[in-house]
């Protein structure tokens, strides 16, 4: 299972895998079963859901935004240097 098939049931593996450990961490906790764990454990009171999720929106859309404008300036340059070859010969 060393080809290309192989190759893309491992991505797919921990593509889904890191999405199920995303959605596992965004989760809302809801108050009775906080409050049940010794009075906020050390995980709820460093991510509060909400706030982890507004963060996390927008840094992502920074990513995205910045993905997007490096993708554009190597696009010009391509066709910057195929017009040049072009012209070249």
């Amino acid at each position: 299972m060393r080809g290309w098939k192989g190759k893309i049931i491992f991505l797919l593996v921990v593509y889904f895998a890191g999405f199920a450990t995303a959605i596992y961490c965004l989760a809302p906790v809801p108050e009775n079963q906080a409050n049940q764990a010794g009075k906020k454990g050390f995980v709820y009171s460093a991510f509060k859901s909400d706030e982890l999720a507004k963060s996390f929106s927008a840094r992502m859309h920074r990513c995205i935004d910045f993905g997007k404008d490096v993708a554009n300036r190597a696009g010009k340059f391509a066709k910057q240097k195929l017009d040049e070859r072009q012209a070249d010969g």
